[in-house]
């Protein structure tokens, strides 16, 4: 897809701002919501200008390299990342902002979704490039909170939204493997081929240094509510608290699985007497044989320490 980056021709500097100030570095994913907002990037990046900023757009042809061009930008001072696709590409970008000053936009314009729907950003994706470039012309941003996933040799991931550590981890990383079919039915034929062996899995759950033992099928520790589209996992997850939510469904049987999503949609599932909810600052995962995804992505092995962060990403 070309150099990882791109600089665009800056327009006029606005009045009051210093030459070389305000450079803003934009991370789109063309293949997000399979295609359909391919047209969307010209309009943000005119609403950008619009405002006095130069920007320049992160040009990569994988999500490594995407990452890799936001902490370069980052480490050159630019004054914000904008990520304009779904919850994936914002998962890219947020790996370089965490812990920093410099704030993050979403247009959303992937499949799901879920970080800026949970944070209220319009579901327009034009109305949120006009939110997040008025936001940088006004200097506003606000503080939200951060999971910080550890490994046992010290490798770190970010997410903002939830963090599957279960059987709908398992699903995605069978999917991921499938060279057929292509797009979402390939999703639908791993679901059915995990159900078809689904079993409990023996989890270790420590919980600020609590520590549970238990059989279970899903196990999702979430910063926000949803995940996948939509799906309440974590219904009551606030990233404003401080706090992780973590939900965890225990000896469920195929049908009961089946018959649990419907509800995920309307996050009613807590009420299921085989389903569990706690909230902790840190929780330390164990379990054999699952990677984790978190914001859709693929990330780490388990065991994990995740650890809530408060404040740890500025939004626009």
């Amino acid at each position: 897809m070309g150099e990882p980056q791109q600089a665009l021709p800056a327009p006029a500097v606005a009045a009051g701002a210093e030459p070389g100030t305000g450079r803003v570095a934009v991370l789109t994913n063309p293949t997000a919501g399979r295609g359909r907002h391919r047209g969307l990037l010209t309009a943000v990046v005119e609403r950008l200008y619009g405002h006095g900023h130069e920007v320049r757009l992160i040009d990569a042809s994988t999500p490594e390299e995407a990452e890799a061009a936001c902490h370069a930008e980052v480490a050159g001072g630019a004054a914000a990342i904008v990520a304009v696709g779904g919850d994936g590409t914002m998962h890219r970008a947020v790996q370089a902002v965490a812990g920093t000053q410099v704030p993050l936009g979403v247009v959303p314009a992937g499949t799901g979704n879920d970080f800026a729907n949970q944070l209220g950003m319009p579901a327009d994706p034009l109305a949120a490039a006009d939110l997040v470039a008025t936001a940088l012309a006004e200097g506003r941003s606000r503080a939200v909170d951060l999971a910080r996933m550890t490994s046992p040799d010290n490798q770190v991931r970010w997410y903002a939204a939830v963090l599957a550590a279960g059987f709908d981890a398992v699903v995605n990383e069978l999917a991921n493997r499938m060279p057929w079919p292509r797009g979402p039915r390939r999703y639908d034929v791993a679901i059915m081929l995990e159900l078809a062996r689904l079993r409990p899995r023996r989890y270790t759950l420590r919980l600020d240094g609590e520590t549970r033992q238990m059989d279970a099928v899903l196990v999702a520790v979430g910063n926000t509510a949803s995940y996948g589209g939509g799906l309440r996992i974590c219904p009551d997850a606030d990233p404003t608290d401080g706090l992780l939510d973590v939900v965890v469904g225990g000896q469920l049987g195929r049908a009961a699985v089946v018959r649990l999503k419907p509800k995920l949609y309307r996050g009613t599932h807590l009420a299921h007497p085989k389903v569990t909810s706690y909230r902790a600052r840190e929780v330390v995962i164990e379990v054999d044989g699952i990677v984790g995804y978190a914001d859709g992505e693929r990330t780490l092995p388990l065991p994990v320490t995740v650890t809530c962060v408060p404040g740890a990403l500025r939004l626009l």
